[in-house]
């Protein structure tokens, strides 16, 4: 493994689905319009080292998975309902994880980014995305969330995220969009 495979980072998108964009859905997040293009041009920056991630219920619900879907009864749906589909542009090629859980770190991730720096990103930064990063850090990752390309159920639980993630310095930074764009460099 190359110096420069282990040095340049990955951008996670995390959920960007229909569930979370839609403003009636029961995790409609609030923001989600207005992430969207950023987080799009960040894949368009990271082309060819981009994971996308989707959530997807587990159907046998276990633990207590299943009183949480007795509280959210209208996301007890399928894996292949239109609201699991992701709404941002996708490249050919580029890896997915799909995942029942708030996190999306585990084997899989970690075996598609080979050790890289991960650069994260999308909704909802006050769940899916927190969870990710501190998986991902637990396991000696250096992590960077991109503030305005990730939002939560509403802009003061993402604002108080990203304050706990910044104690997590400097195994997780905190970065907006345009500082990260004036560092990437396209590769692919």
């Amino acid at each position: 493994m190359s110096t420069d495979t282990l040095t340049q980072p990955w951008l996670v998108v995390i959920d960007m689905q229909t569930a979370f964009a839609e403003p009636d859905s029961v995790w409609g997040i609030p923001d989600y319009g207005t992430i969207e293009p950023v987080v799009s041009e960040l894949c368009e920056r990271f082309a060819g080292r981009t994971v996308i991630t989707r959530f997807v219920p587990d159907p046998e619900e276990p633990g207590q998975w299943e009183a949480y879907y007795d509280r959210w009864h209208s996301m007890r749906c399928s894996a292949n309902s239109p609201l699991w589909n992701v709404t941002i542009p996708v490249r050919p090629g580029t890896p997915v994880v799909t995942l029942p859980t708030f996190s999306k770190w585990g084997d899989q991730l970690d075996r598609i980014t080979a050790g890289a720096p991960l650069t994260i990103c999308g909704v909802a930064t006050d769940c899916c995305v927190l969870s990710t990063a501190l998986g991902a850090v637990d396991a000696g990752r250096a992590v960077t969330v991109v503030s305005d390309a990730c939002a939560g159920v509403s802009e003061e639980h993402h604002r108080a995220t990203l304050a706990l993630l910044d104690l997590l310095s400097p195994m997780i930074e905190i970065h907006s969009a345009s500082e990260l764009i004036g560092n990437t460099v396209r590769s692919g």
